[in-house]
């Protein structure tokens, strides 16, 4: 079968023919119907070699979607013919946090040596993919698999960090979004669907802030030196409630500091190397910081049920398998309209 495989340090993503896996105990074999790429890959495919831990060579795709196609023994939870999403922050299923379907924050993975697919386990960017446990897999009825995958990350991902501030999300207050691409025109329309708040979106391009005001934007800016004094201009001098970075190099770690204010939540999501000062004296009053990482298996069903509902869509650019590569060149070169799908 073909795939789409990381398999030197610093070299680009290959499509390469591989052996067809068989599903052991427990687990299902999917026929893909459709892969994600995501900035999370650029970021891995650009570690050194002393930084790299996830295996080579690695199958990429840690957004997958697919049929069922084989059962390994034992299985029960799903039938051949499904329809399903793969959920991939996979856990042990056993400690406290798998307990809540929080398996995003596993206390025993790393100890027991489970990876996401495509993040060190082989990944959805294939013709098949095996999954560990028919519990990583979500029913995704009547949602086209290439136009919902990229729900599984740049859908859960911005829902999980957004989520955990509702509670100041109240009416009057305002949101900014840093990065109007692939997860954060998503975060735009999770905010204009859930909360009450103004939404303010920032990005370098203007594509990008085109799409963002397509997608509910009330106000999209350049993230530019003078996008902290035009935010001030929209929200009326008061500081905003919530900043939701996408970026995280350190100039949008720095906007978004100087635009936060008392009881601020700053949301550092991107995977940039910004960095970002705490502390009595290097923050506002009773000011967050967090860096959430993905979202919990209940927080994927109200994702797709955002979808389903009409009210979240991702945009997207569809690739076939063997142009794989060009996808990644042009998620690298930042030229993508949102996000690029790959299918087998």
């Amino acid at each position: 079968m073909k795939a789409v495989q990381y398999r030197t340090i610093g070299g680009s993503p290959e499509v390469v023919e591989i052996e067809v896996p068989e599903p052991g105990p427990g687990e299902v074999r999917l026929k893909v119907t459709a892969a994600g790429a995501c900035h999370s890959d650029s970021f891995v495919m650009g570690l050194t070699e002393e930084q790299y831990t996830y295996g080579l060579p690695l199958t990429l795709g840690h957004e997958g979607a697919g049929i069922v196609d084989k059962l390994g023994d034992g299985v029960t939870g799903v039938a051949i013919g499904d329809s399903v999403a793969v959920y991939g922050p996979q856990g042990c299923g056993r400690c406290y946090q798998c307990a809540q379907g929080k398996e995003n924050y596993c206390e025993r993975a790393v100890e027991l040596g489970i990876a996401p697919p495509g993040l060190g386990a082989p990944g959805a960017m294939a013709e098949y993919m095996i999954v560990r446990s028919d519990r990583h897999l979500l029913p995704l009825g009547d949602l086209d698999p290439v136009q919902n995958v990229a729900l599984t990350d740049a859908g859960l991902t911005p829902y999980h960090a957004i989520k955990m501030s509702l509670p100041k999300l109240v009416p009057g207050t305002t949101a900014v979004v840093i990065g109007a691409g692939g997860l954060g025109h998503v975060a735009i329309q999770i905010l204009r669907a859930i909360t009450p708040s103004t939404v303010i979106a920032l990005d370098l391009g203007e594509e990008k802030l085109a799409l963002a005001r397509e997608v509910g934007a009330h106000h999209a800016f350049a993230s530019d030196a003078d996008a902290a004094e035009r935010i001030r201009e929209a929200t009326g001098g008061r500081p905003v409630t919530a900043v939701f970075d996408f970026v995280a190099i350190q100039p949008t770690i720095d906007l978004g500091r100087s635009v936060a204010g008392v009881e601020s939540d700053h949301v550092i999501v991107g995977v940039g190397a910004g960095m970002l000062p705490v502390g009595m004296l290097g923050a506002p009053y009773d000011s967050t910081v967090r860096a959430p990482y993905w979202g919990s298996r209940a927080e994927l069903f109200e994702v797709f049920d955002l979808a389903r509902a009409g009210l979240v869509k991702v945009e997207t650019e569809v690739f076939p398998i063997d142009e794989a590569p060009e996808a990644y060149r042009r998620l690298h070169d930042g030229t993508l309209r949102g996000r690029a799908i790959i299918v087998p």
